[in-house]
């Protein structure tokens, strides 16, 4: 018995949209010497390989405004070191021409707050009207999980994450908010994923391969003795990563 394959097409879905939040790696350029930037490229990379190779990269090209950029030359020595640009931010018309030529889509650029943290105004006008303060909700959510978090396996939440129990090496759990975790930490946790700053991360046994709130990471490599396997709080201060005992 045949198929017609156009009304098996038509009943059939074969891909549907649907909408995600991942978490890239953005790489905040400050110079436009290639020989320079793979150098420190390959040397962070060694730190943490599990985390960085492979994986995907925005190129953020806002600091170099008013400096000539051979964007194909640094793709390739990206793409050399073992990482996959993925589109570019910011940066001026002839280096979103580039990045079209070499078919990486533009991203859009970081929002007026984010921006005004890099450039600091010589004389800040303070108005004396009032404005009305806005209402801001205080309702977090919140997400526990009783399961392990097994090597290979990724959380992302909204809210607040709260995991009895460990979180494996090779496993990565990421929050908006907090995240809570009354085992051992073994693989990666990353809070405030979104960039809010006053995340924090809370663990009972401290041992991850890397930890990171609002995109200020350490890796294993660079975890002070004292704070191994040991209750800790991860927090942030004016941009420096805390880890102290608790």
């Amino acid at each position: 018995m045949s198929t017609d394959p156009q009304a098996t097409a038509a009943s059939s879905p074969a891909f549907e949209f649907k909408s995600g939040v991942i978490t890239i790696p953005v790489l905040n350029l400050f110079s436009t010497d290639i020989n320079v930037i793979t150098h420190q490229l390959r040397e962070k990379i060694k730190q943490a390989p599990e985390f960085f190779t492979n994986s995907s990269l925005l190129l953020d090209l806002s600091m170099l405004q008013d400096q000539d950029l051979n964007l194909a030359l640094l793709v390739d020595a990206i793409r050399n070191s073992g990482m996959r640009p993925i589109g570019v931010r910011g940066g001026t018309a002839g280096q979103h021409q580039d990045a079209k030529d070499l078919m990486l889509p533009i991203m859009a650029a970081q929002n007026s707050t984010s921006s005004s943290k890099q450039e600091a105004p010589a004389k800040v006008e303070i108005s004396t009207q009032k404005i009305p303060e806005p209402v801001v909700s205080t309702t977090i959510t919140s997400t526990i999980i009783n399961q392990p978090i097994r090597s290979g396996q990724r959380v992302y939440v909204k809210g607040d994450l709260i995991i009895i129990t460990q979180v494996s090496a090779g496993a990565e759990v990421m929050a908006e908010g907090n995240i809570h975790i009354y085992g051992t930490l073994r693989g990666r946790a990353l809070a405030g994923v979104q960039g809010d700053e006053s995340a924090q991360i809370f663990c009972s046994d401290l041992q991850a391969e890397l930890v990171s709130v609002a995109g200020n990471y350490r890796i294993s490599e660079d975890l002070d003795e004292s704070n191994r396997n040991t209750p800790v709080q991860i927090y942030l201060n004016n941009q420096a990563l805390i880890i102290k005992n608790i």
